[in-house]
């Protein structure tokens, strides 16, 4: 008899006990197979994959990961944490940028990280931290220097290149950071702050945003060799100007390259007013002229254009700075004055206004709110006799009027219902919105004033293309760009403004919109400052820069950097301020002693170079020059770079070595949609943007701090971790669902059992 045939049978003993053994004997059966099973699985989950790539069960911490060529495995990216240290004193500053790179896998990486800088920027030392050693960088010619740099990856040594894309955009590659190591890299630069009025800012970009690529093809050129009897060769394409761009990961996936930010500030002068106007920040006062900047949180996501503004206290800002340095066996100068606007003002010319604004995608969100109310604010600002035009551009192209018309009632009207119609979409196609812009129908009348105001976030690759529009065929026109949102192109904006004879301002958020647009409206209502000429003491040894000397608007320094063999004698210079004789006189003897200005005049000289490039078409000439400065003063350029090289190899032989660009972030209050949608992006240059792919969005604990190294101290970030024991808690989480599913099936069946035993019994 069974062991149910007897329970049912009402056997006296065995029934309670032969219950429990079949319910015991049911479970651990049940519970043997789901384990079994269980295991199965998990060694089929954790089977060994190659060297370098993960799936995500083995992920333990915060990670960004990379898609593979195999299904379900992925590589982990390099993560990087920034800090900045700026030390300002007067109008110069010295900026420390610190980078660490963290392969948080257990392969072999290269990590390249691209980023911004200020156009203005000298960028001359570069410093890589292993350990307790230091390794300098050297300033190479850019093919030279690449070369060093491929030639140790190959190798298994570590190496720093730092290369330059733009004046405002950089590239840090760094090869072989081993499984789990961190690496250290340096890199520092001088520029000088912007005075506007009394106010002085400085700004610290902190992402590229994504730039558009115009859709046109690379021309080739056909070459006839002497007596080809007609027949020729089609060349190669010319260089390559396009800008080289990262992967771009969605805003909701989480935010990557954390910030740390400080800046000690020594105005030479007692302080009023300091604040930033894009980030919440601490401001601790060391006496009159001093102060501290810090974040007020320590550490801030890298999607938005850091700024710093200071005023002087109740009296008015100096009017003069003179420092200079004493490098080899010549002196520096760097030379800033401030003229008086004049107390009678002659009576301003009606103007002709061109507003063009950009409504492409990258414009979506706060950017286009913020165009869209600095163009209405400019209308309302037009007086009776001024004519106006609005253009707006994104892959295509409105000219709202046939030409310029009366700045009245009925035409305002029209103009501001097109405004505020106004939607983001499409690419940023900017040159025919420029070119027509720039047509002048009536470029000999000088009765009016013809001034175009460019509302944009420069969101482009074609700079070299623009700027020669501007140079070719300016006229009688003046450009002033608005740079509009939270990482502005400023580098695009700032030299289109200079070549256009105008000023750039930038917009960050809403509330500057009225301060901003107000100061632009004063600048652009107001005579220049014209004719103004520098006579050196002895002009035949000295290069100054920029020559000539730019018109300047109501509240804009005249900045000079210059070269001779002794500062000594004075400078005069002259010029015109509304329309009244000005002429001031400076004894060059008495500069301030101050690092640094031997650097930011080569700078500027490589400035001036790559202009009159851009003008007389002679690159072969001037890239000479460039090269011959950038080598001589230790800088980053077109066609310099800085490569640093560690002796010893690290990387086994037969490891292989995986290199991915370090995604970004987008812009804060850019749509990603917008900007990355079929119809905005060329397929390839979309699927170049998306090869970054976030898989945990979070950072990973950054590693022990490190000793003090030959006087450099790399800054230890204490990064959030953000996940928790992944594998652990799922195999946790399995089997608990397994296990509860078993005594789910034996409640059941004791109760199914004991059902059927109480019927028969009842029977």
């Amino acid at each position: 008899m069974s062991i149910i045939d007897r329970y049912t049978a009402g056997a006296a003993r065995p029934r309670g006990w032969s219950h429990s053994l079949a319910f015991f004997l049911t479970f651990a059966c049940l519970v043997l197979l789901l384990l079994a099973g269980f295991i199965r699985h998990t060694r089929a989950e954790t089977a060994p994959v190659p060297a370098g790539l993960v799936t995500l069960g083995d992920i333990e911490s915060g990670a960004l990961l990379f898609k593979s060529t195999e299904p379900g495995k992925y590589v982990p990216a390099p993560l990087l944490a920034t800090d900045v240290k700026i030390d300002v004193s007067g109008p110069i500053a010295r900026a420390r940028v610190t980078q660490r790179f963290i392969n948080p896998g257990d392969g072999w990486v290269e990590g390249k990280y691209i980023f911004p800088l200020p156009e203005d920027s000298a960028v001359d030392t570069l410093k890589m931290v292993i350990g307790d050693r230091v390794i300098e960088g050297k300033i190479k010619e850019k093919e030279e220097a690449r070369q060093i740099y491929e030639e140790a990856k190959a190798d298994g040594k570590k190496a720093s290149l730092v290369e330059q894309q733009r004046p405002n955009v950089f590239t840090n590659s760094v090869a072989n950071i081993g499984p789990g190591e961190t690496i250290v890299v340096q890199i520092e630069y001088l520029q000088t702050a912007r005075r506007d009025g009394d106010t002085f800012s400085l700004r610290f970009p902190m992402v590229v945003a994504p730039r558009y690529t115009p859709k046109e093809a690379n021309p080739q050129f056909v070459d006839f060799e002497p007596g080809s009897s007609g027949w020729g060769d089609v060349l190669p394409p010319e260089r390559d100007d396009t800008l080289e761009q990262p992967p771009v990961l969605r805003p909701e996936m989480g935010n990557v390259n954390p910030v740390s930010l400080k800046v000690s500030l020594d105005a030479g002068f007692p302080l009023g007013d300091v604040a930033s106007p894009h980030h919440e920040v601490m401001i601790e006062r060391d006496g009159k002229r001093a102060a501290t900047i810090a974040l007020k949180d320590e550490l801030v996501p890298a999607n938005k254009d850091f700024e710093l503004t200071w005023k002087p206290a109740a009296t008015k800002a100096p009017t003069a700075a003179l420092f200079r340095e004493r490098v080899g066996k010549e002196d520096y100068l760097l030379v800033m004055l401030t003229p008086p606007s004049g107390d009678v003002q002659p009576e301003a010319k009606p103007r002709e206004a061109i507003f063009v604004i950009d409504n492409s995608g990258s414009m979506s969100g706060p950017s286009m709110d913020q165009a869209k109310e600095s163009l209405l604010w400019a209308l309302d600002r037009l007086k009776p006799g001024d004519t106006f035009n609005v253009i707006r551009f994104d892959d295509t192209l409105t000219v709202l009027f046939p030409d310029a018309v009366p700045a009245h009632g009925e035409n305002l009207a029209v103009a501001k219902k097109f405004v505020k119609g106004l939607e983001a979409n499409g690419g940023t196609e900017m040159l025919p919105a420029l070119r027509a812009a720039l047509t002048d129908r009536r470029s000999g009348n000088e009765d009016r004033v013809r001034q175009v105001v460019f509302l944009t976030d420069g969101a482009i690759t074609n700079e070299r293309e623009l700027f020669s529009e501007i140079t070719s065929n300016l006229g009688r026109s003046r450009l002033f760009t608005v740079g509009i949102g939270s990482a502005p192109n400023s580098y695009f904006m700032t030299r289109a403004s200079e070549a256009g004879r105008g000023t750039f301002t930038h917009i960050g958020n809403e509330q500057q919109v009225v301060e901003r647009m107000s100061e632009l409206f004063e600048k652009l209502g107001n005579p220049v400052m014209t004719d103004i000429i520098a006579t050196w003491p002895d002009s035949r040894t000295t290069e100054s820069w920029p020559n000539p000397v730019p018109d300047l608007y109501k509240g804009e320094p005249v900045v000079l950097s210059a070269r001779m063999p002794e500062a000594k004698g004075t400078l005069t210079l002259k010029g015109e301020v509304a329309g009244e004789p000005w002429e001031v006189r400076m004894s060059l003897d008495k500069g301030e002693p101050r690092p640094g200005i031997g650097k930011l005049w080569a700078r500027r000289k490589i400035e001036q170079l790559e202009a009159d490039a851009r003008i007389e078409g002679d690159w072969e000439r001037n890239d000479k020059a460039i090269t011959a400065v950038a080598l001589e003063h230790h800088l980053v350029s077109r066609l310099t770079s800085l490569v640093a090289v560690d002796v010893t190899p690290t990387r086994p032989d037969g490891e292989k070595l995986t290199s991915k660009d370090m995604p970004v972030n987008l812009p804060e209050g850019w749509d990603y949609d917008k900007v990355f949608g079929e119809q905005t992006i060329p397929a390839s240059q979309r699927a170049q943007m998306k090869q970054g792919v976030m898989a945990f969005a979070s950072y990973a604990p950054a590693p022990p701090p490190q000793a003090d190294a030959g006087g450099l101290q790399p800054v230890s970030l204490s990064l959030p971790q953000t996940a928790t024991d992944a594998p652990a808690l799922i195999h946790s989480g399995i089997l608990a669902l397994l296990v509860g599913m078993a005594l789910s099936a034996l409640w059941w069946l004791r109760r199914h059992w004991s059902a059927t035993a109480w019927a028969r019994r009842a029977r």
